[in-house]
């Protein structure tokens, strides 16, 4: 709860970290974001005590959004526009269709790769770039889109098949998501790991060491 005592409780639970790992949060590069439920004046309250800005909407961190809401076409737009900007910085080139597809598979089709291996893109996000690719391959500049011949859906085939070889972008999203999954499973002994695991519950309880394991905080097995 974003309450006074929540709150320095949090910020002795910071500090305990700092002692514990010889690393210290920097707070002018910290952000906070409150619910609308909470005032205004609270808010301003509570982000004073922390000492870290109060931040109104979605920020980035370490080119990622801190935060995705229920607009998540806006919220991943900047995936587009650095697309965008890179086949509009193209135009006016003199590419043969060669040249086309390496720039298609070793650019285009790397800039939204960090983002992907965090997040699931929409389906909409993913729809636009993949338009945004396919006039590229047949036309090259914003205005001139060219006839398409061959569906996107086609090209992504390997040219085995009669495709072009290049990323079926919503597959590859998919893969990078189950990466971080299996990272889950496979190396349980991580941060990120042990983070998830403290939030599952009992379930059927075949997986809990009762001699072992606490069920009641502060208290040892009698």
């Amino acid at each position: 709860r974003a309450t006074i005592a929540e709150t320095n409780h949090l910020m002795s639970i910071l500090k305990t970290y700092e002692d514990a790992s010889g690393q210290e949060i920097n707070l002018t590069k910290s952000e906070v974001f409150f619910s609308r439920n909470l005032s205004v004046a609270a808010q301003e309250d509570l982000s004073k005590i922390m000492g870290v800005r109060h931040v109104l909407g979605t920020s980035n961190y370490l080119g990622l959004p801190s935060m995705i809401g229920r607009k998540k076409k806006e919220v991943f737009a900047f995936v587009k526009d650095r697309i965008w900007k890179r086949i509009n910085s193209w135009r006016g080139r003199a590419l043969s269709r060669a040249g086309k597809e390496v720039m298609i598979k070793s650019v285009l089709q790397a800039i939204p790769s960090y983002v992907m291996s965090v997040y699931l893109l929409p389906d909409s996000t993913i729809k636009d770039i993949e338009r945004m690719m396919n006039s590229f391959w047949w036309g090259g500049g914003s205005n001139n889109k060219g006839i398409r011949w061959l569906a996107w859906d086609r090209m992504i085939h390997p040219k085995t098949r009669g495709g072009l070889g290049f990323r079926d972008i919503y597959a590859f999203n998919l893969a990078m998501i189950a990466k971080q999954g299996w990272n889950l499973m496979t190396k349980p002994h991580t941060l990120v790991a042990k983070l998830y695991k403290a939030r599952w519950s009992v379930g059927s309880g075949t997986n809990i060491k009762v001699m072992s394991e606490p069920w009641l905080r502060g208290q040892d097995v009698g």
